[in-house]
């Protein structure tokens, strides 16, 4: 029976064991250190939302300057290691868009992802803003327009369409 026992509790330490290894790595603030990935600019000097990747083998995630690119870049073919987590500023409880927040990321798969609306990213072109909630996003709809989706409906050509400046109109307030 004491065999038994050890043995049970042997395979319960080791199924924690894999759930802790199986969890995602938790979100890292951003500093004033924090650079795009794509452009390699200090992200902490452009306003609107900003995103960061976490990929298996790297020490620190990867940032972006806009969550746009930061949607191009998991649907692009070619990526640098199998991602763990991927995390965007909630704009819900942003300070204001140029300074979008340095510790309040939510999960970019629980997002809501307002798409289409005519307003300007961090490095200028059109965004894709991330919410924690309905409300907050509806509320954003209502004053800039363009529709709320989830993370896996955004379209390909919302992010990595060619960028026509003419049409990004403002910068939220």
């Amino acid at each position: 029976m004491r065999i038994l026992l050890a043995l049970l509790a042997a395979l319960t330490l080791a199924a924690c064991q894999e759930d802790e290894a199986a969890a995602p790595p938790p979100p890292v603030d951003m500093t004033a250190d924090a650079l795009s990935f794509f452009c390699q600019m200090n992200i902490a000097e452009h306003g609107g939302p900003k995103a960061q990747i976490h990929l298996e083998g790297y020490p620190t995630p990867i940032f972006f300057a806009q969550v746009r690119d930061m949607v191009a870049y998991l649907k692009a073919p070619e990526r640098d290691a199998r991602i763990l987590a991927a995390y965007v500023s909630d704009m819900g409880v942003a300070p204001s868009w140029e300074q979008p927040g340095t510790a309040n990321w939510i999960a970019a798969d629980g997002a809501q992802f307002v798409v289409g609306a005519p307003v300007k990213g961090g490095m200028g072109a059109p965004e894709i803003v991330p919410f924690g909630t309905a409300d907050g996003a509806a509320d954003f709809v209502s004053r800039y327009g363009g529709q709320v989706l989830p993370m896996s409906q955004i379209p390909d050509e919302a992010a990595l369409g060619a960028v026509d400046f003419a049409q990004v109109l403002e910068t939220p307030k």
